[in-house]
């Protein structure tokens, strides 16, 4: 079982930015396709975007598209989500998860989950 661990979460301002990172404790992310997902309160689990195995194919939910960016570090053995202009809307707990290969932004597709990084945007 592949042990994700988030990283990179915290407090900013609307217009701000952050940059999550996960990992893969004791792992390697290197064969696995990954996702970023979020989840406010009171709201369903949603996909934000998620980047191929070989790292030349990204999706991105309209939600985030122009703002936020995925990407991947083998030699880091890590995934970045990289999140500008943030605005309110975009707090959450975010979480990334793995799968064999890049499917849908739905959670039922991706196998292993990590345990979350909070993101609050305000003023």
């Amino acid at each position: 079982q592949l042990q994700l661990v988030e990283s990179g979460g915290g407090l900013v301002q609307p217009g701000g930015s952050l940059r999550l990172s996960c990992g893969a404790a004791g792992s390697t992310l290197k064969y696995y396709a990954v996702a970023w997902f979020r989840q406010a309160p009171g709201k369903e689990r949603e996909g934000t975007s998620s980047i191929s195995v070989s790292g030349d194919m990204t999706e991105y939910a309209p939600s985030v598209k122009g703002r936020f960016t995925i990407s991947r570090d083998t030699t880091r053995n890590t995934v970045y989500l990289q999140m500008n202009s943030l605005t309110p809307e975009d707090t959450a707990i975010y979480y990334c998860a793995a799968a064999i290969r890049q499917g849908l932004l739905v959670p039922n597709w991706w196998d292993n989950w990590g345990q979350g990084t909070q993101v609050t945007v305000s003023s």
